[in-house]
């Protein structure tokens, strides 16, 4: 069975990559982001990246009741609070706007979600012919899964 992108050893580093990719588009597209290196942007890239596994889920578990009540849209805003957080922490990077900030991610989505696909499409393909059919269950005698019994 082949292993998948990112479960490689390289996979962090290549998620990285996109991320730093995507933070160059973000950059390039939106007039409220500005970038100073590219060391700023890998830093920002790992800054991000460490934010959303490491504050994400707990800001996620804190505003559930919010993010239930808006049908998942406050997520965006937690989303522009992480880029928000990054802008602070990163001297490189500097997000003008709160909704500066919202449309960053947005576009860091988008990006990543067209960066990643091709992997998505390729995993889908390998582990497509690998599908073994189900096996014959030969213990229940004849039955089929939902035959009554009667006595």
């Amino acid at each position: 069975m082949s292993e998948s992108f990112y479960t490689q050893r390289s996979g962090c580093l290549m998620r990285l990559l996109l991320l730093s990719i995507a933070v160059i588009v973000g950059a390039w597209l939106l007039p409220g982001i500005h970038v100073e290196s590219v060391w700023s942007v890998f830093l920002t890239a790992v800054v991000i990246s460490l934010l959303n596994n490491l504050l994400r889920p707990v800001l996620i578990v804190i505003t559930l009741p919010v993010t239930a009540v808006t049908l998942g849209l406050f997520l965006f805003v937690i989303n522009a609070v992480i880029i928000l957080l990054a802008s602070g922490l990163v001297s490189g990077f500097h997000v003008d706007s709160f909704w500066s900030a919202l449309l960053f991610s947005l576009v860091l989505t988008a990006v990543n979600y067209l960066l990643e696909w091709p992997n998505r499409y390729i995993n889908r393909s390998q582990f497509k012919g690998n599908r073994q059919p189900p096996e014959a269950d030969t213990d229940d005698e004849g039955f089929t899964p939902y035959e009554e019994i009667k006595d």
